[in-house]
């Protein structure tokens, strides 16, 4: 795949960026799905896990409003994205230590330790998406965003079994608060590792434009009627619906089902697997007829998901609906971002993806507060609390696509057209549309 970027200005830091995604996979698979059983392990209620994904997020998307501020001053993409990364990695060390602290404010401080994590963690996302977006033409996005990915998915895959398993051993022994600690000193060293391949990676100078800054209000107010408005309030509409439920998951795994952390990982596994399959096919399609057309097909599959979950507590159907789930929302992060790369100029593209992040952040935050409250106070049915909050997301997840997906529109003019049904199919390789095959007979 690289190959094929030698003769590209840009070809150290191409080589360097998937290296350096393989090191934070690591990190990132483990904050992601472990922070929730963290947060049980150390006596976190319903509500408090809500608000420990809730708070994070919402902080975290306000602080994205500062990154053009610190890029400018900073006068580098990369030197802040280096001094970042190695912030984070230091901000891991006292999580680890979490089990420690005094039982009485244990959670609160977690809460500020993840909070301080996620902020910064943002930042570098909305950095770091600016300055990779500049090393590629938009054409070429979606083949190397999903190879890359793909390479990722599978050292997460790796870190998200190995770490199941340490915890597992630690639980058995009757430490498992010690396996948490000593899983998140692991991806600590991990996210310094990653500073040091980010390190290698070219800066672009940062083009600010006279002209091209704009605050939150006046965007607000110019954009109302826009195409990326409307693009914005679709994918945090789904964000809010999806949020609702999504952190209740695993607590509905742990809790309520009492599995243990070897069948919780095998299904977290399978949701990586499902990205990992994901990211290619989406990125090869997303490249032929559009982002936006693969976003809306994305999303009329979403709310099926937790219904879905409703079917059966058997851990392997369970696995088999998180890999659909991941196979779904790998390709709708993918061509959410892509498409914010191909609607907005690089000048505008670092503030363009803070208030991107702002509205989603802003979503997790309503959507996990509100599904904290309804999981504390709804009737149990089928002996889980969380029964009918999952089928409150799905109905919600539903209206967000068919009220919102059609609002909005391809930004490139150089796609392909295809019917919402022939995609889905070629999706799923039943019939494929697109691909090495199609395109070498098209060549040919």
């Amino acid at each position: 795949m690289l190959e094929k970027y030698r003769s590209s200005p840009y070809y150290q830091s191409l080589n360097a960026s998937w290296k350096e995604g393989v090191a934070a996979s690591v990190m990132l698979a483990v904050s992601e799905y472990y922070l929730i059983p963290f947060g049980l392990v150390l006596g976190a209620s319903a509500l408090e896990i809500g608000l420990l994904v809730a708070i994070p997020q919402l902080l975290g998307a306000f602080a994205q409003l500062m990154a053009v501020h610190i890029v400018r001053w900073l006068g580098s993409r990369l030197l802040f994205l280096v001094q970042g990364i190695y912030l984070q990695a230091a901000i891991l060390i006292p999580m680890a230590l979490a089990p420690l602290f005094p039982e009485t404010w244990r959670i609160e401080i977690f809460i500020l330790l993840t909070t301080l994590f996620r902020v910064v963690g943002n930042l570098i996302g909305i950095v770091w998406g600016s300055l990779a977006s500049d090393y590629l033409p938009a054409e070429e996005r979606g083949k190397y965003f999903g190879w890359r990915a793909r390479i990722t998915g599978a050292s997460g895959l790796l870190s998200t079994l190995i770490a199941g398993i340490v915890l597992y051993v630690f639980k058995d022994a009757g430490f498992a608060a010690a396996g948490f600690a000593v899983l998140y000193l692991i991806i600590s060293v991990s996210r310094f590792v990653s500073g040091s391949m980010m390190a290698r990676m070219q800066d672009i100078p940062f083009e600010h434009e006279t002209g091209t800054s704009f605050t939150f209000i006046r965007f607000l107010v110019k954009s109302r009627n826009t195409n990326f408005y409307k693009f914005l309030l679709y994918a945090s509409s789904i964000t809010f619906a999806t949020q609702i439920s999504a952190p209740y998951f695993s607590v509905y795994l742990l809790r309520d089902l009492g599995l243990d952390y070897l069948s919780f990982t095998g299904i977290q596994l399978a949701s990586v697997i499902g990205g990992l399959i994901a990211f290619p096919i989406w990125g090869r399609h997303a490249d032929h007829v559009g982002n936006a057309k693969m976003l809306q097909l994305s999303s009329i599959l979403i709310p099926l998901v937790p219904f879905l979950w409703l079917v059966s507590p058997n851990p392997f159907w369970l696995g088999a609906v998180e890999a659909f789930s991941g196979f779904l929302f790998a390709g709708f992060g993918l061509c959410a971002v892509n498409f914010i790369f191909d609607a907005i100029s690089p000048a505008k593209r670092v503030q363009c993806l803070s208030y991107f992040a702002l509205f989603c952040g802003g979503a997790i935050f309503l959507g996990a507060s509100l599904g904290g409250v309804l999981a504390e106070n709804l009737p149990a049915v089928g002996g889980s609390k969380l029964f009918l909050l999952f089928i409150i997301s799905g109905i919600i997840r539903g209206l967000s696509h068919f009220l919102l997906s059609g609002k909005f529109t391809e930004v490139r003019t150089n796609t392909h057209t295809a019917s919402s049904t022939d995609l889905f199919f070629s999706t799923i390789g039943i019939k494929p549309l697109f691909g090495r095959a199609r395109d070498s007979e098209q060549e040919i």
